[in-house]
């Protein structure tokens, strides 16, 4: 086994459990991120601080570490000069094209429906305030707005009634990422429930899929995950079918998180992430033989995974930061971790915002459990920890 060199592109907490991954199989890891202390750099063997929207910089960090693999872990990177490494020989993770299709809700969606005639949500783009009304009005009121690039929710609101148009506009706007100016306004869809299926693609076998994920979110993003999540048997082959699809289209190994809604005509594609989801920290209460993190590095590496098999039932619940500052401690960690079958994940960035995400609480119990229950017992647990600003 030849050690690689691997630059990580984002340096969260969902690179931190990569890296973490990676290392346990021997691997080398450069972590990059906008900020110092990033969680990943915690752990890794190096780090940069650059800003990854900047092609020039981000050519030169490439220079620098002439890594094997990319492997970004977050949407706000150039990743059109991924197609450049690619043709030095470097390895993207999954691939160039999975990388920049998913940076862009208006590629992917294009690629969803148009091309591979996924059943997805009506929808229309908008670059300008007028041309936002005259969608918001053909999609009709509710709709969901989203700039085309940004993440973890940010930019993305419910039009409800006329009054909400403008400030849902001015909100896409201040949440756009990058230097493109657009958004996607979709139709609302009436879903009984969301699910993340969480698909592998290998470079020498078969694509597998984990145990479905039920998830709750607010602002976008997520609060409670759980897995399973109870789905027929129908609308899972559909899921599975959908995702197969559309992996299969943007090429490359590694796993990724593919969102759908579950609805009474059935499911619906709604998202897809080339890269651990964090819906999918709930695998690190052991629910699979694999955690997302694990599954991703042998994927990426090219290392063999027989199987993904559910071993008990799990949920993740978040912890929210609810005001700004550069030093904080937690309370209440050690009376939720006295409770059997429950973990605690802090993740150790290095100041907090509102509603930025500090740590999870995790719960777990077997198979026969109600995972409804372990899911309740997250939340309850989750609100006796509090973050408090110095």
């Amino acid at each position: 086994m030849t050690r690689q060199r691997i630059l990580l592109l984002g340096s969260g907490e969902l690179g931190k459990e990569v890296t973490i991954a990676l290392q346990r199989l021997g691997q080398y890891v450069i972590a990059i991120d906008s900020y110092k202390n990033a969680p990943a750099m915690q752990v890794a063997h190096e780090f940069e601080v650059i800003n990854m929207l900047d092609g020039d910089a981000l050519d030169a960090i490439v220079a620098k570490h002439k890594p094997d693999l990319i492997v970004p872990e977050i949407e706000a990177i150039r990743t059109e000069r991924f197609y450049d490494y690619e043709k030095q020989g470097i390895t993207v993770v999954p691939s160039a094209k999975a990388a920049n299709f998913t940076m862009n809700r208006k590629a992917i969606r294009d690629l969803a429906s148009k091309e591979l005639g996924l059943r997805t949500a009506n929808y229309l783009y908008a670059t300008t305030l007028e041309d936002f009304k005259k969608a918001v009005s053909a999609i009709g009121i509710p709709c969901v707005v989203k700039p085309l690039m940004s993440s973890s929710g940010k930019g993305q609101s419910i039009i409800k009634t006329e009054q909400d148009v403008e400030k849902s506009w001015n909100y896409a706007m201040e949440g756009s990422r990058g230097d493109y100016k657009e958004v996607i306004i979709e139709e609302f869809i009436k879903f009984n429930s969301e699910i993340t299926l969480l698909t592998v693609t290998q470079k020498n076998g078969h694509t597998l899929f984990c145990p479905p994920i039920g998830h709750r979110q607010e602002r976008g993003d997520y609060q409670e995950s759980w897995q399973p999540c109870a789905v027929s048997d129908q609308d899972l082959k559909e899921a599975q079918e959908m995702a197969a699809k559309v992996t299969e289209a943007l090429s490359g190994a590694g796993l990724w998180g593919v969102e759908f809604f579950l609805t009474d005509k059935g499911i619906y594609f709604s998202e897809l992430s080339p890269r651990p989801h964090d819906t999918g920290m709930v695998t690190l209460a052991n629910t699979q033989n694999l955690s997302e993190f694990e599954l991703h590095a042998r994927a990426i590496l090219g290392f063999p995974i027989p199987q993904i098999h559910l071993k008990q039932h799990g949920a993740s619940a978040v912890l929210l930061a609810n005001a700004e500052g550069s030093s904080y401690h937690f309370t209440g960690v050690a009376d939720v971790l006295s409770n059997t079958n429950t973990d605690v994940r802090l993740f150790g960035k290095p100041t907090t915002r509102p509603y930025r995400r500090m740590g999870v609480v995790l719960t777990y119990d077997d198979l026969q459990s109600d995972v409804n229950v372990v899911k309740q017992r997250a939340i309850d647990l989750s609100k006796q920890i509090n973050i408090v600003n110095q």
